[in-house]
């Protein structure tokens, strides 16, 4: 199994070498693990089987971006859209419902839209030379407003209950039916998102380490033309990220569409800016050529943490922007200190 817990970078002749970031993923564990003793300590109910199981859920369609996010930071790129995108691959998948065609062929359309989407963004870096801020900035607004158009603003409902067993489904639940006719929850299971969540992590963490391509994704955003000169095909690599992050955006929409059982076209915004923020905050230098699955997971759950204990503590959601903003500060300060020159 792929090693899942390590940042890389590429050292410009061809091989990859682990342990770079190590610094700021040491802190973000640590991080991690004081957020869980600091509102273990002030709330029992924290660390409650039920919420842990809530916080994997919350955290799932975060950490599906990030991963996809953080393919796209190593390239030295960044990808804008991938909130917009979830929302239209989630409202594409809706309409295919209402179309008639079955539950798993149509959420497969709409993660085929959200990769064709990412392509687009790939075609346009790479071919028209268009900076990535720009160009995902650009798709940022396409994909919403195609969204919002194919629907009328209005959200896509009447989906049916097998369109929300992705998203609210779990593995191993056990539910007894009282005297009185209704069920009790005795263990509610494992959900399905933090299961795929897990499946996706997995497989990136595979393609990153074990796969040209992987190797090939380091060596672009460590060092673009000792990569060039080094026989990677580089716009080749760049394509491959985006379409990626762009399937993954797709694939994240139809858990979230999923668990409110519609197809919301004003759902994902600014959850590109949670999915860099997971990507940093675990490891993945915005230089390009540093990151790594395992820390993205890491900046996930911190983020899902951190609104969870604030949440149940009373704080405003605004408050939490605020403490969010000031984590993500924190995690680019300590990848600006990791790559001052010695």
């Amino acid at each position: 199994m792929a090693d899942i817990g390590k940042p890389a970078a590429f050292d410009g002749i061809g091989r990859v070498r682990f342990g770079a970031g190590s610094l700021q993923r040491l802190s973000a564990l640590l991080t991690l693990f004081a957020l869980v003793i600091g509102f273990g300590l002030a709330s029992s109910a924290f660390l409650s089987v039920n919420n842990g199981l809530t916080i994997l859920l919350q955290t799932s369609v975060i950490g599906i971006l990030g991963i996809g996010m953080t393919m796209v930071i190593i390239t030295g790129g960044i990808d804008l859209s991938v909130g917009s995108v979830l929302a239209l691959a989630g409202v594409i998948s809706g309409f295919a419902v209402k179309a008639g065609l079955p539950v798993f062929p149509a959420m497969t359309l709409g993660m085929l839209a959200g990769a064709a989407c990412g392509l687009f963004n790939g075609f346009v870096i790479t071919r028209m030379r268009i900076p990535p801020f720009v160009a995902t900035l650009g798709m940022m607004l396409i994909a919403r407003g195609l969204a919002l158009q194919l629907t009328g603003a209005t959200p896509v409902s009447g989906l049916g209950r097998s369109f929300g067993m992705l998203g609210n489904g779990a593995l191993f639940r056990v539910v007894e039916m009282q005297q009185s006719g209704f069920p009790r929850v005795i263990f509610p299971g494992i959900p399905y998102p933090a299961i795929l969540l897990a499946v996706v992590a997995v497989l990136i963490a595979y393609i990153l380490r074990r796969r040209r391509i992987g190797r090939h994704i380091y060596a672009t955003g460590s060092n673009e033309e000792a990569a060039r000169l080094s026989g990677v095909r580089t716009d080749h690599t760049k394509l491959y990220a985006y379409t990626m992050s762009g399937a993954l955006a797709g694939i994240a929409g139809n858990v979230l569409m999923s668990r409110l059982v519609t197809a919301q076209p004003s759902e994902g915004v600014m959850y590109e800016l949670d999915a860099i923020a997971a990507a940093v905050i675990g490891g993945a230098s915005l230089s390009g050529g540093v990151g790594g699955v395992g820390g993205t997971l890491i900046g996930a759950f911190i983020i899902g943490i951190l609104r969870n204990g604030l949440n149940m503590s009373g704080v405003s959601a605004f408050i939490q922007q605020i403490v969010i903003g000031f984590v993500v500060i924190g995690a680019v300060w300590i990848d600006q200190i990791r790559n001052r020159p010695s």
